[in-house]
């Protein structure tokens, strides 16, 4: 617990102490965009040439992402390019699709997309139930459903690690009526995609024809920032930070930026081992006073409400939204849970109207995180009404 303004700690406990900081990492990502990013997020490089256009993807999470308020030059730019329509997917090849550390029999969970150069409608694909049917968002995937007979007791619904049909198990009990799955990406179905979307052909191409084209401004980093922030989504995350690195490192590594990150933005009381910028690898270790300290250079970075808008609000909204209750927030922050690991950073507001930094991590615990949550809960209700 941190006092910004007397520049004081105020409790320390185990505050050297490295733990598992799971989406705690995000505030880092965060931390790292504020300073590399801008006021808006990049759509893409672009070269026009003779009777085509180019473009490359930058690592831009928002197209048709239905999580993320839309720009429509970037859809009308694609729909009215002039000449035929080329996507280079030549820098994918530097992105793995998953981050050292994922549990990678989460492929077909919606919170584990796969990171690619172009994401399109977040890399999930939605699928809901009509009866004995199931309909699919983006369309183009109802060619890609295979219904198989009844098996086991229990509806399933399967997609491959490396490809797209999707195998709809009958059974009795039956799942939700809408599911996000995510969907394998290659250059392929990216412009497959695009071509159905945009209703024009577009082709993918494996060189780099676009790397000294015009940049295309989309949304406000702000709109996504608020997503990140407060609904904890990774694939905001991790292509957020990868835009970071297309932008200064000119590479799309994930490794390559938070090397740049840690060496010329943060200045840390300990050395931190970061991996991915979702927080979904168990490689990561923080300690609570260096999260605290990048809370302080976020503080510094913008203006402190504009912060809190982005953040959890205890009582109210996000991952907070159960917790915390009160009529007046006091909590804005960020949660971060894996299994046997649970977190909380952010801003403290106490009754006498001081605003405090803090992190409570929590690892290797075996008990219920309901259980932790209460803990914590009553921790911090003690802080906000003693200070």
């Amino acid at each position: 617990m941190y006092d910004p303004a007397a520049k004081a700690e105020m409790v320390n406990y185990n505050g050297n102490k490295y733990f598992t900081p799971a989406s705690n990492t995000k505030v880092l990502t965060l931390c790292t965009a504020l300073y590399l990013l801008g006021d808006s997020l990049t759509a893409f490089r672009y070269a026009v040439s003779g009777d085509s256009t180019i473009v490359t993807g930058l690592c831009d999470p928002s197209f048709l992402n239905p999580a993320v308020c839309q720009n429509k030059n970037v859809f009308l730019f694609l729909k009215n390019a002039p000449g035929k329509l080329y996507f280079d997917h030549s820098n994918n090849k530097y992105i793995e699709p998953f981050g050292p550390g994922w549990a990678w029999d989460d492929y077909s969970y919606s919170f584990s997309p796969e990171r690619n150069s172009f994401p399109v409608y977040g890399n999930v694909a939605t699928l809901r139930r009509k009866g004995q049917i199931w309909s699919a968002s983006p369309t183009f995937f109802a060619k890609k459903i295979v219904y198989e007979p009844q098996g086991g007791k229990a509806e399933k619904i399967v997609r491959q690690q490396a490809g797209n049909e999707i195998r709809i198990q009958r059974g009795k009990k039956r799942m939700s009526s809408a599911i996000h799955l995510p969907f394998h990406v290659d250059g392929k179905l990216i412009a497959d995609l695009l071509s159905d979307t945009l209703r024009r052909e577009v082709q993918a191409v494996d060189k780099p024809a676009a790397r000294n084209g015009m940049l295309l401004r989309s949304v406000p980093a702000d709109s996504v920032y608020k997503v990140m922030m407060k609904d904890s989504d990774n694939h905001l995350a991790e292509e957020l930070l990868l835009q970071c690195a297309a932008l200064k490192c000119d590479t799309l590594q994930t490794e390559k930026i938070i090397r740049y990150a840690k060496k010329h933005i943060f200045s840390l009381p300990d050395s931190i081992a970061w991996v991915d910028g979702s927080g979904l690898s168990r490689y990561n270790l923080f300690t609570p006073r260096t999260l605290v300290k990048v809370w302080e250079m976020i503080d510094h970075r913008a203006d402190r409400h504009r912060i809190w808008s982005w953040l959890a609000t205890g009582g109210k909204d996000g991952t907070l939204k159960n917790n915390y209750v009160s009529d007046t927030p006091f909590i804005f922050g960020k949660t971060g849970t894996l299994r046997n690991n649970h977190s909380l950073s952010g801003y403290l507001i106490t009754k006498k109207g001081r605003v405090l930094l803090f992190s409570f991590m929590n690892n290797n615990y075996t008990q219920p995180v309901s259980e932790v949550r209460a803990f914590m809960e009553r921790t911090l209700r003690t802080i906000h009404k003693k200070f």
